[in-house]
């Protein structure tokens, strides 16, 4: 079971990682390599994937030792929506209204229940949800606690996600594009301190995704923007600009990474209790906590969860044999090393190729229109071209050790309207490369350099992650591939936060490789991805309307999606929504990679399973006896 929600966030991507090779292969002697030893591996691992399983009971004790590779930038709600590892530190103390189950497809109550009501005549609808009655907000070592109630989700709606200003990523899922072309906001409304209902003006399809959110304690945050929200009101209209920069940045200030972790409230499994930069955070379980097992115990079961902040890969591997961390996610490398030894202090747990992907992705924001490379990158067929000179077989065998398949579809195999005929037709060709650009004037000079249609050299930027050796090890190959096709590729190595910087405000890049959060599991999933006005619409986002006629296509495509309820309708819409995406290639997305976990065997497997829908799942796990 796991959460979800409509918009999609920028991910730190952890798979698989490796050297690169010099060597060069034929296709196939890619293949023979791809296919060796491959099932010889998988019979030295568990295949345990959760379908619906029932949980054990466990019991209270023991530290969870485990590993992140960065400081969190803050403890923020707000700012845990762009920064995947202050998101990580923060979901420990929330809790989703909703979680979901993958295998059956349905929405189970997590913090709430929900029900949908529907008015045929009106086209309307309204999903109302109520809180569970021992919800609280928690603080560690103290009896202070505060009840959750519909005024903290109201608040968050209105006026955090729901304020333009503070470009909350939940902002865009608010807002739903009515047949006539008009705006209209879904509202929210209080019908007692445990329920509220969110008030569509159209009836529409999965509007449990639309809703499902996470939020933050409205007593913390409500006073800090009341004070600002009263000065605004009173100010002149030369000073409230200036207010407003001063009032966004007190609310991003709360909970920064200066101030003491206890005065956090927690409404979710732990307590954040210590935090030394570069070092390690601590978190104690809160007893407060609503889930419980069968025989009434809360969760967690360890009593405190020890998180050491190492980036260095190699590192962790040894932490992990070393026994210092209880888990690890397994690079290609490390499988000689950590699946064919013969130790039983752990297990390894092997999963299915993943659901989603990072993706090569283009700079066409008109801001850079005075660039050489923004005419390049806004046409299809340039796009389509480094689609065909990235060696997805070399990638798979000296980056992923032939562990992975190529992503060749925008929506994954869960999702209901997944076709399996519409994917990437593109693939590796450096003849029809070579033909894509030559088709839009691009030509080769007489020392084999590309240049365009007017004589300029074909040379842009590559951005990475800089402590990920497998983008550094897949900018290299694609370097190398669009090298043999006169194409000069520039590796930038920067820090995630700067790449976020550059997606969200500078937009001073030129290509970038870069991975998000969820797998389209349902099809309007990525509300601030897909339409043009989105803020994670990367290659060019807050569009104030489509700059192109594709863009345009596929915004109207989906909100008509978003209404339509009639499966054969919907497929119709979906088909054409993936067609489109699969034509233009905005996102060129890599691979799929085949993932392994491995446990430290102190642990019981009794209630742990790993698969590529749910990662690896330990909320019930416990000491052995």
């Amino acid at each position: 079971m796991n959460k979800l929600f409509s918009s999609l966030l920028i991910l730190i991507t952890v798979i698989f990682f490796s050297c690169i090779r010099s060597e060069e292969y034929s296709l196939e002697e890619f293949e023979a390599m791809g296919a060796k030893g491959v099932p010889e591996l998988l019979e030295k691992t568990v295949s345990k994937p959760l379908r619906n399983k029932e949980f054990l009971p466990g019991r209270i004790s023991g530290t969870w030792f485990s590993i992140m590779r960065d400081d969190p930038k803050s403890f923020n709600h707000l700012i845990a929506e762009q920064d995947s590892t202050t998101r990580a530190v923060v979901s420990s103390m929330q809790d989703y209204l909703l979680n979901y189950d993958y295998y059956n497809r349905k929405w189970i109550p997590n913090a709430a229940s929900v029900r949908i009501v529907t008015n045929e005549q009106n086209n309307t609808m309204q999903v109302i949800y109520t809180l569970r009655d021992d919800l609280y907000w928690s603080y560690y070592n103290s009896s202070n606690k505060i009840k959750v109630t519909s005024d903290d989700v109201i608040f968050w709606y209105d006026e955090i996600e729901g304020e333009e200003s503070f470009q909350s990523s939940g902002y865009y899922g608010q807002f739903l594009t009515m047949p006539n072309g008009e705006e209209e906001r879904i509202t929210i409304t209080k019908i007692d301190n445990r329920s509220f209902s969110f008030n569509f003006p159209v009836i529409m399809a999965d509007p449990e995704l639309t809703t499902n959110m996470i939020f933050g304690p409205m007593h913390i945050y409500l006073p800090v923007k009341k004070e600002f929200d009263a000065r605004l009101e009173a100010a002149s209209n030369e000073e409230k600009a200036g207010i407003l920069i001063e009032r966004n940045n007190a609310i991003r200030n709360i909970f920064n990474v200066s101030v003491n972790p206890a005065t956090i409230p927690s409404m979710g499994q732990w307590f954040l209790t210590e935090y030394t930069p570069g070092q390690r955070l601590v978190y104690k379980r809160n007893t407060d906590y609503w889930k419980k097992d069968s025989n009434g115990v809360s969760l967690p079961y360890p009593e405190e969860n020890i998180v050491r902040i190492i980036s260095e890969e190699n590192t962790q591997l040894l932490l992990f044999l070393r026994g210092d961390i209880d888990s690890y996610s397994l690079r290609p490398e490390d499988i000689s090393t950590v699946i064919y030894n013969d130790t039983e202090d752990y297990t390894v747990f092997n999963a299915e190729g993943a659901l989603s992907a990072s993706f090569w992705t283009f700079n066409q924001n008109p801001v850079n229109s005075h660039k050489p490379q923004y005419e390049w990158f806004t046409q299809k067929e340039f796009r389509q071209a480094m689609s065909c000179l990235l060696n997805r077989d070399r990638l798979n065998i000296q980056v992923y050790r032939g562990l992975a398949e190529p992503k060749l579809n925008i929506f994954p195999e869960p999702n209901p309207y997944y076709n399996p005929s519409i994917k990437n037709q593109y693939l590796f060709d450096t003849e029809r490369a070579l033909q894509l650009l030559y088709s839009i004037g691009f030509k080769k000079d007489i020392f084999g350099r590309m240049r365009d249609s007017k004589n300029r050299r074909v040379e842009f930027d590559l951005t990475i992650r800089s402590d990920s050796s497998l983008l550094n090890d897949t900018a290299s190959i694609i370097r190398d591939e669009l090298a043999k096709a006169g194409i000069k590729l520039n590796i930038r190595v920067m820090d995630f936060q700067q790449q976020v910087n550059q997606l969200f405000s500078i937009f001073d890049w030129d290509s970038m490789i870069m991975g998000l959060s969820g797998a389209n599991i349902f099809p309007t999933q990525g509300s601030n991805v897909w339409v043009s006005s989105g803020n994670l619409h990367m290659w060019y986002p807050y569009q104030e309307s489509p700059a192109t006629k594709w863009e345009a296509r596929i915004d109207a495509l989906y909100n008509e999606g978003k209404f339509t309820i009639n499966p054969v309708r919907a497929q119709e819409i979906w088909d054409e929504f993936q067609s489109i995406l699969m034509d233009e290639l905005p996102m060129i997305h890599l691979m799929r990679s085949r993932s392994f976990w491995a446990l430290n065997n102190r642990w019981d497997l009794s209630n742990v399973y790993f698969d590529n829908m749910n990662g690896a799942e330990t909320e019930y796990i416990y000491i052995r006896q």
